[in-house]
């Protein structure tokens, strides 16, 4: 059986519905021309359902909030690490499973009927247009899967900010896949993060201030020429500290 695209949809600002379309420009460093997901460090810039899963599940395209719907890759072979190969030469890496949640609970009996069938997020490694009923390739194992859990692409992603550079949480949400509200569990990876291990120095909260979880951050921001500054707080009588973040942040597009 020829592999195919049959649905594309696309989606241009947060609680809107899926805009379906006959064609989507694909762009490296981007993702999708026009999606409200389209981010350069994100690796979930897209996201891919089998239509023979939606089928089986008797759940209309679209419905899961995807952006793509593919006929005719076998279960087996739809996986994180494959590279998808369109007609006109675009080409999407399969990072990591788009992971069950409430919004889609409507829609099935229960989360765990999903589980593995709610499709594979992306990211756009060449850029190109495609269109629905052109046809396109998938090699397996074409690249190293990301993993599955949210606190291990926390610790990937945070070991590789280099020196004199920082990230704040907000960036870290978007560069390890993850819903907004995983902002709340920022405190608790970098509790759990060995500081010996992982440069926890290099992390601010989302308005670029110093951290409580990471000792010394200070003098090591600076030691490796990173300008912190302060500012006083009249009403609290003390001082912040902070960092000018549109001179030090530092935007993973390596995936």
């Amino acid at each position: 059986m020829a592999l195919s695209i049959t649905h594309l949809f696309t989606k241009v600002k947060p609680s809107s519905a899926m805009v379906e379309l006959k064609t989507l420009n694909l762009k490296v460093g981007h993702g999708i021309e026009g999606d409200i997901n389209a981010d350069s460090i994100s690796p979930r810039q897209v996201l891919i359902v089998r239509y023979e899963d939606i089928l089986d599940l008797s759940i209309k395209a679209g419905e899961l909030r995807e952006n793509i719907v593919l006929k005719g890759i076998e279960f087996d072979n739809f996986i994180p690490g494959s590279l998808l190969i369109f007609e006109s030469g675009a080409a999407i890496r399969l990072t990591f499973h788009c992971e069950p949640c409430k919004r889609i609970t409507h829609l099935v009996k229960s989360l765990k009927s999903i589980q593995g069938k709610r499709g594979i997020l992306g990211v756009v490694i060449k850029s190109g247009k495609i269109q629905v009923g052109t046809n396109f390739q998938i090699q397996a194992h074409n690249f190293s899967a990301l993993s599955e859990n949210p606190y291990e692409r926390f610790l990937n992603f945070i070991i590789k900010i280099p020196s004199g550079k920082v990230v704040t949480y907000k960036q870290i949400i978007k560069g390890i896949g993850v819903d907004n509200s995983y902002l709340r569990a920022i405190p608790a990876y970098l509790k759990k993060t060995s500081a010996a291990d992982f440069p926890l120095h290099r992390i601010l909260d989302s308005k670029g201030y110093l951290i409580t979880y990471a000792s010394q951050q200070k003098s090591k921001l600076e030691t490796e020429g990173v300008q912190v500054l302060s500012e006083t707080v009249l009403l609290k009588n003390l001082s912040k500290n902070f960092v000018d973040i549109q001179y030090y942040l530092w935007e993973d597009e390596t995936i």
